[in-house]
């Protein structure tokens, strides 16, 4: 079915050039008025370029946006001979002098510099159309079709503005049309915030802006930042009719029928060692592409292409009347009205944002994606891997999206060459370190200050997601070639630098935080929890490999030595390796509950006291904070399988204080984390595979969701998952197996197995139902029906 709607929506493109009616679909934001915030315009991106529409009738502005420009030069961010000062920082922390040991550390062992560099906007493209009366006004953005869109009648003739980032032909590209011929007049721009641009019209029709960043002092560093990126973008303006002139650095179009504006960006950035790029020969290329290529075909190329990832996943939640109402408007009014569809739009949005983000080819998504409007980004928009960076990815394979994540691993390959020397110069260590933050130019090294840069587990936890990859794909010549180097790599960093407790003699690392609370600390839970579940990811790995057969027994006899979970005397998870928690800290942050979620070795099943201790935790940080931290709190409660719960704080995550009128999260300010961790969240509502089961429906509100039906969700093991549920009662699920695997199922809570068996495909067999659980072997295409009762 969806590929037959695929094929239907691009005949329509094909053949009209036009977007679907207005008031057609679910997936669709739409609002009665133009954006006055850069947090009321709407996202459009292929990957590499980002752009917000604001739909403004008298000049409209859509800021773009390009992923490689930052401030900064390559460099080395090591701080020479920190290993030496390595001693005496612990020594400092096991006596319990944690100032002391922070001091030392600040003077001896922080990254150089202390800061990294930052995301960078590009610029304007200004468009004069002098519309100040208008009549019948909508903005939206088409989430199947991944265009944004404007309408509008003035002076008798309806406009519309269609915009979109296609990736396969890597351009912004603007369709202008108007009802009455030769309606259309507009004067076009382009600015930028950077200092001393050159801006040049080429051709007659088309505006070229280059310049190169230049040195600016920095007030948190308080020092003078280098920078040596070169840019260029060109906007080349193809009318149909009218005529087209050049007035200084504008182009006219007097009585034109329609236009399509092709708008390219690049920078002179290679890599992170490499910046002799020539960004004005590739903006021309890029446009000399699209030479011969009407709007209609580069609009079905790209509708084309989004929905190939996009269609792959569906969401039915059921709806209401409140899902007439604008999207502003429904944010509002969410949790005073019955709308589940804003829920469901909620998570395809999620969906939209990544594949609008990141692309191959592309850097992976940021802390804002890849739209910014600000040369001092909110935490300089990096990659924060103390919990953003991660978060950002959490969709990536439960809903579809798998080929999402190579941006990541492409860091991840830079990461482990930077991290390498950062493991040796601070450490003394083999393999590689990477801790909470990350730039461009691919630091490593601890930054910002002691009590929350030292934290050299974010390498760790992002070899997490090369295993997920595994773990869903199955694809072990992604694990042999990609992932395991990788996570060999981190494993044996830690190998290398755990230590003994002098009091308990189990390993702990130190020095470290616990994201982000606490000071410089020896043994936080969190890092134990993501070590032990690298070294058991590399143990798997290295078997089903069939390699380093030693160095899988070193992590095995390692890992039971490794500090344990501990409950503390509030019955709480210790953060820590002593007893300190505090039950009235209601912190953003609940970093040791990481075993929990993303990791899995705290399950209400295979660890009940764990499990009651990690709920005990989370009850005490409550059910408030920022947008990401509430998106986290979603899988929390989802993995504690408490369906209302998890939905409360849906609730909370849907608010106007936590998601601004463009359905963007708000930590705040705006970061993109919290849409990718909600989306995340109402997948594990629906289906979770972490504890050796598929488990169907196990945090399912029914009382707000009571009929729906999900399509393509993902298991780990390779499996597709559908489900249908009606009247508050789940009725069937249909697994396809994407790889050959084995397969336990569990039924929704209060259900029974009724029926299991094979319906496609070749291959199957269906065993030990009880009614409480089955086992399904599938070879890859193979599906299998279970009804529930």
């Amino acid at each position: 079915m969806r590929g037959i709607q695929s094929w239907a929506i691009c005949l329509a493109v094909f053949f009209a050039g036009r977007s679907v009616p207005a008031d057609s679909g679910p997936l669709m934001l739409w609002y009665e008025q133009p954006a006055e915030k850069w947090t009321e315009a709407l996202p459009v991106g292929n990957g590499r370029l980002g752009a917000m529409v604001f739909g403004k009738t008298g000049t409209e502005r859509i800021q773009f946006n390009e992923d490689t420009l930052w401030t900064g030069i390559p460099r080395d961010y090591t701080h020479p001979g920190a290993k030496d000062h390595l001693p005496e920082i612990r020594r400092l922390l096991f006596e319990d002098r944690p100032r002391e040991a922070e001091a030392l550390a600040m003077e001896k062992f922080m990254s150089v510099p202390l800061r990294q560099m930052a995301y960078q906007p590009f610029g304007d493209v200004l468009i004069d159309f002098g519309h100040s009366q208008v009549e019948r006004y909508r903005r939206e953005l088409d989430l199947e079709r991944a265009v944004a869109r404007v309408s509008y009648l003035s002076g008798g003739v309806t406009f519309t503005r269609e915009v979109l980032a296609s990736y396969p032909d890597q351009a912004v590209v603007v369709r202008l049309t108007c009802d009455r011929p030769g309606a259309l007049s507009l004067t076009v721009r382009m600015t930028t915030p950077h200092p001393e641009p050159a801006m040049t019209v080429e051709g007659g029709d088309t505006l070229v802006l280059s310049g190169q960043l230049q040195e600016t002092f920095n007030e948190r560093m308080k020092l003078m930042v280098p920078s040596v990126l070169k840019y260029a973008a060109r906007l080349q303006v193809r009318p149909e009719g009218g005529r087209l002139s050049a007035d200084g650095g504008a182009l006219q179009l007097a009585g034109a029928d329609s236009a399509t504006l092709l708008l390219t960006a690049a920078t002179s950035y290679r890599n992170y060692q490499d910046v002799s790029g020539d960004p004005d020969a590739a903006t021309k290329a890029a446009l000399a592409k699209l030479s011969e290529r009407s709007f209609d075909a580069v609009c079905q190329a790209h509708v084309e292409d989004h929905q190939a990832l996009f269609q792959r996943v569906e969401l039915d939640l059921g709806t209401t009347e409140a899902a007439k109402q604008p999207t502003d408007q429904r944010i509002v009014k969410f949790n005073s009205q019955d709308d589940p569809q804003l829920a469901a739009l909620y998570f395809q949005y999620g969906r939209y944002l990544l594949i609008a983000s990141s692309r191959a080819g592309s850097q992976p998504a940021n802390l804002q994606g890849i739209w910014n409007e600000s040369t001092a980004p909110p935490w300089d928009s990096k990659w924060t891997t103390n919990i953003n960076t991660e978060m950002n990815y959490w969709p990536a394979e439960a809903t579809g999206l798998s080929e999402c994540h190579e941006p990541l691993f492409a860091m991840l390959d830079d990461l482990a060459v930077t991290g390498s020397r950062t493991a040796q110069v601070h450490y003394g260590a083999r393999g590689w370190v990477f801790h909470h933050n990350t730039d461009l130019w691919r630091g490593a090294a601890p930054i910002n200050h002691a009590n929350h840069g030292i934290w050299p587990t974010g390498g760790a936890w992002l070899c997490h997601h090369l295993w997920e990859r595994f773990l869903y794909t199955r694809d072990q010549d992604f694990l042999a070639a990609r992932a395991y180097p990788l996570m060999k790599g981190a494993a044996l960093f830690f190998v290398d630098s755990l230590v003994e407790d002098p009091r308990s003699g189990r390993l702990i690392s130190t020095p470290s935080n616990s994201p982000e609370i606490g000071g410089l600390v020896a043994g936080p839970t969190m890092d134990h929890q993501i070590i032990r579940s690298l070294f058991r990811a590399c143990i798997q790995a290295s078997e089903i490999l069939g390699i380093d057969e030693d160095f899988r027994r070193q992590l095995a006899e390692m890992v039971p030595r490794i500090a344990p979970n501990q409950i503390g005397r509030h019955g709480q998870l210790q953060e820590w390796l002593e007893d300190k928690d505090d039950p009235k800290n209601q912190h953003r942050h609940v970093s040791h509950l990481w075993g929990l979620h993303p990791g899995n070795e705290i399950t209400p099943r295979g660890t009940p006291d764990l499990c009651a201790a990690a709920k005990q935790s989370l009850e005490h940080r409550g059910d408030g904070g920022t947008g990401w931290s509430l998106a986290w709190k979603i899988n929390f409660w989802a993995r504690f399988e408490d369906g209302p719960r998890a939905y409360r704080l849906l609730g909370n995550l849907l608010t106007p204080q936590r998601t601004y009128p463009n359905m963007f999260d708000s930590c705040p300010p705006f970061q993109i984390d919290g849409n990718f961790g909600g989306t995340a969240g109402i997948a594990e509502m629906l289906v979770q595979s972490h504890a050796g089961q598929i488990a169907i429906l196990p945090a399912w509100p029914a009382q707000v969701w009571p009929t729906g039906r999900v399509a393509g969700l993902r298991a780990r093991g390779g499996l597709q998952v559908d489900i249908r549920w009606q009247q508050g009662r789940a009725r069937s699920a249909v697994l396809t197996a994407l790889a050959d695997g084995q397969h336990t199922v569990r039924p929704p809570v209060g259900h029974a197995i009724e029926t299991a068996r094979l319906t496609g495909g070749s291959g199957g067999e269906v065993s030990n139902q009880n009614g409480e659980q089955v086992l399904v072997k599938l070879t890859k295409g193979a599906r299998c029906e279970l009804v529930f009762r």
